[in-house]
Parts: C-alpha cells; sequence; structure tokens
C-alpha cells in the first residue's frame, strides 16, 4: 500500500491553504528530545502558540510541518492520553501542519465525507473531518482534526469532494483540543467502524499495528524532510 500511495502524484499535495508555497514551509520536532520544550510551559496552549509563532518568524516561514512517529511530552497533560493499564499513548500518528487559525484546510485527494465530529476531550482532536478515497480498487481515508467548529456545521455524509478543495478551516485553542492553531493529518487503511474519530497517538505496545494501518502521510504530502 505504501507504493501505490507514493505513485499516487510526484509533486506535493497541499492539505492547507494552496497559496501558501511550499518555500514557505519548515521542519518543526516537538519532540521529547527538543531541549526547547524545557524552556516554557508545555502544558500552556498559550505559550505553545508563541513558541510556534517565535519558531516561524525565526526560520522565515509560514508552515512548521513534522511529527509522523515522533514521541512527545505534550500528552502527558491530559488523561486522555493514558491506557487502562496506564501506558501513555505518546506516539504521534499523523503529520502536524502548525500555522495561523483560519487557514484553509483541503482535502487531499478527490473523495467523499465519511465522517465528522467535535472531539470534546482535553487534548483531542476538537472538530474533524475523515474523507474516504477509492482509486485503482484500493480504499483509504484520511483525517484532518483541529478544525474550527463551523468546519463541520453544514456538511453532509456522503458529500462529493475534489482534490484540494477548501474542506474546512483551523480552529484556536478554545475548540481544536487546547492546542496552539494546527492541522493534525493523517492516513488510515482500515477505519472499522470509528466515524469523525480515529487514534492519532499510540502507545508503544500499538505501535506495530498502528505503523500498518497509519503509514506515513508524507506518502502524499511529499514535504521536504530532513534526515
Amino acid at each position: 500500500m505504501e507504493e501505490f500511495l507514493k505513485s499516487i502524484n510526484e509533486i506535493s499535495l497541499k492539505v492547507i491553504d494552496e497559496d501558501i508555497s511550499i518555500k514557505d514551509y519548515i521542519q518543526i520536532s516537538i519532540s521529547s528530545d527538543n531541549e526547547e520544550l524545557k524552556t516554557f510551559n508545555v502544558s500552556s496552549s498559550k505559550e505553545w502558540e508563541n513558541y510556534i509563532a517565535a519558531f516561524l518568524k525565526r526560520k522565515e516561514a509560514k508552515v512548521a510541518f513534522g511529527g509522523y512517529l515522533e514521541t512527545r511530552d505534550i500528552y502527558k497533560r491530559s488523561s486522555y492520553f493514558q491506557t487502562s493499564n496506564l501506558e501513555d499513548r505518546n506516539i504521534h500518528l499523523g503529520i502536524d501542519l502548525w500555522c495561523k487559525k483560519g487557514t484553509k484546510v483541503l482535502a487531499v485527494l478527490d473523495g467523499v465525507i465519511h465522517s465528522f465530529k467535535n472531539n470534546k476531550n482535553h487534548g483531542d482532536y476538537g472538530p474533524t473531518i475523515i474523507l474516504k478515497h477509492e482509486l485503482n480498487e484500493k480504499v483509504f481515508y484520511s483525517l484532518y482534526g483541529h478544525l474550527s467548529k463551523e468546519s463541520i456545521e453544514n456538511i453532509k455524509i456522503g458529500k462529493k469532494v475534489r482534490r484540494q478543495e477548501m474542506i474546512g478551516f483551523l480552529g484556536d485553542n478554545s475548540i481544536n483540543g487546547d492546542y496552539a492553531p494546527h492541522l493534525h493529518f493523517q492516513l488510515i487503511l482500515d477505519i472499522k467502524n470509528n466515524k469523525g474519530d480515529y487514534p492519532g497517538v499510540s502507545a508503544v505496545n500499538d505501535l506495530e499495528f498502528y505503523k500498518k494501518n497509519c503509514p506515513n502521510p508524507n506518502l502524499l504530502l511529499k514535504l521536504p524532510y530532513e534526515v
């Protein structure tokens, strides 16, 4: 499936404002290894917003991206990310794109609206849309989390969307799970019975399953990662 996803497009597919050039994207780490994250209160969405804004200004960029399979400490602020055996879910399964609230969110490919929901747990996605895609007899899903409330107010399950069509906007910390504004973008192969929600963070013991079921979104986005 990874080879199929990789072959869909040769150029970057955008999931936020098409007017923002890829040249204005910059990679960011918010992993447990990033020493800069020890300089502010990571439990505060406002301080996160200040950090992201300063990072983008310093790098002369408009979008900070990254995070697939990144181990993060930020989830410790919420009991929502503890499993029944108290093992932390702290390994991120999507790519985050950090930018301004109100930024347009785009469908990555042609598809239909599979489901949507406002996931209200502290640290959760907030308003979320999931699209279903069918290409060459293969089916997969894309998830867009941390949207504005308005993004899910006038949409219908089964509605067709076109590649790069606007499907919503980024929300602020009052609605998006209490984060600095960003898009959580994730691919899902088998969604089971989930609707409007799917785990975006894994515990170590479950990681092999989720790595297979949630392939790297950069197979489609083709953002300029540096090793």
